[in-house]
């Protein structure tokens, strides 16, 4: 029975079964206990999480950048993608900023609790305040001197460095990509082989999610002395995100359809539903993609010379719906923990989820990887993933949703802009002067 389980219930049962638990634990005075035998397993969880974050997003983003072996042909077009992939990102990381500083889900918390939480993580807090007031009397381009390693090994041992691993990866795919395809196939071939037991190692931690759920949630409704509080934030958390992503959706994307495609907006929705129906059921760009190009290109009139190189890209790279949400979520946590974020470590956020994006895998969970290292750029405590994991599932499959839809519209505006689309679609128009003939 519980190996029929989809995952998305194993996790739900095991968030629930975690709360009970804590609160129990409170009750009976079972906190000790917890901290020592069950919240451990969640720690355990956690650093699998971390362990995998480096190797994924190195080995992602050379795979991805290395398959752009078509720019050479299609620079302008190239250009152009990437160009629009990126700002779309920046757009929807700036709208999750927005909401969940309007809506501030975290906030729910007494000031009394958050100023125990700061205690408790006060040594993180006052690194990164050293940190920020030494960047101030340096050199305003110590940003950028940060992100290039000086040891790339130094660097990967360390999860808050992760920009400049993200760094020597751009460099390495660049680099493969200057090489003759013949030279590098066989490293090409070795990094596919490396993806693909990655994201094999992820579903394995994956199935271990439910207990490392269970655990953590346990230990933090024992942190917090099971407050009601900490439900009500959760909540807000999910309305947040679903605010946000919903924005992108309904408004943001109809109306680069509508500017600059001229695409009604009733034929948008329509075009994509399907796409967007399959990506909401398989959490999966990458599952979604032969449906999204079929749609598309049949009822977008995309050229396939255009769909055949923009959608794949986008499904290495277009990860909207996925940076909103980590842009949310690290804000969120330090709403929770009573962390004041500077405009330095939110400047961070918005790069780092922006770049870790590109390297977010189109399978599901794997935004949640992604989110360490989020997290870890800014000090957050990585415990605060055990607040939003148990829901994060059918946050995924919106979040999903709203990838493929981005990848749909810039793919049309790229048509619109190379004079390669047909709208409406061919065959509408033959099937209109077929009728013209007949009458």
């Amino acid at each position: 029975m519980w190996r029929k389980l989809p995952l998305i219930w194993k996790i739900l049962i095991g968030m629930a079964l975690g709360m009970v638990w804590g609160v129990v634990a409170v009750l009976i005075g079972a906190e000790k206990f917890t901290s020592d035998w069950i919240t451990p397993w969640g720690i355990i969880f956690l650093n699998l999480l971390k362990l995998i974050a480096i190797p994924l997003i190195f080995v992602s983003l050379v795979k991805g950048i290395s398959s752009l072996t078509n720019i050479s042909k299609l620079s302008r077009i190239g250009f152009k993608t990437l160009a629009l992939y990126i700002s779309t990102t920046v757009f929807a990381i700036m709208i999750g900023l927005a909401m969940v500083f309007i809506i501030k889900p975290g906030n729910t918390f007494s000031d009394e609790k958050k100023a125990e939480y700061t205690e408790k993580y006060q040594r993180t807090v006052e690194e990164k305040e050293v940190t920020a007031a030494d960047q101030k009397e340096e050199s305003p381009l110590r940003v950028i001197i940060d992100m290039v390693p000086e040891n790339i090994v130094k660097a990967s041992s360390d999860n808050s460095k992760m920009l400049q691993v993200i760094f020597f990866a751009i460099l390495f795919g660049v680099a493969m990509v200057m090489i003759p395809s013949g030279k590098v196939k066989i490293v090409k071939r070795f990094f596919d082989g490396l993806n693909d037991i990655i994201l094999k190692i992820i579903d394995l931690i994956m199935l271990f999610a439910p207990y490392g759920v269970l655990a953590l949630l346990a230990g933090l409704v024992v942190d917090f002395g099971g407050d009601i509080d900490l439900f009500a934030a959760l909540g807000l958390y999910a309305i947040t995100v679903v605010i946000g992503l919903f924005i992108l959706i309904l408004f943001f994307y109809p109306a680069l359809m509508r500017i600059f495609v001229k695409v009604k907006l009733r034929d948008f929705f329509r075009a994509l539903l399907p796409t967007q129906m399959v990506a909401f059921s398989t959490s999966s760009s990458a599952a979604t993609l032969p449906v999204t190009k079929e749609q598309v290109e049949k009822e977008l009139g995309v050229s396939e010379e255009i769909s055949s190189f923009v959608l794949p890209i986008g499904v290495t790279i277009n990860m909207d719906g996925t940076s909103a949400y980590q842009a949310i979520a690290a804000v969120f946590i330090a709403q929770v923990y009573g962390i004041d974020l500077s405009v330095g470590q939110l400047f961070t956020i918005l790069l780092t989820a922006l770049l870790a994006s590109i390297g977010s895998p189109g399978v599901p969970g794997g935004s949640i990887v992604m989110l360490i290292i989020v997290l870890s750029s800014v000090g957050l405590p990585a415990e605060g993933l055990a607040l939003i994991l148990g829901i994060d599932r059918p946050l995924d499959m919106l979040r999903t949703v709203v990838n493929v839809t981005g990848d749909s519209t810039v793919a049309s505006i790229i048509a619109r802009t190379e004079d390669e689309i047909q709208y409406p679609p061919i065959k509408e128009t033959v099937e209109k002067e077929e009728l013209v003939e007949i009458s």
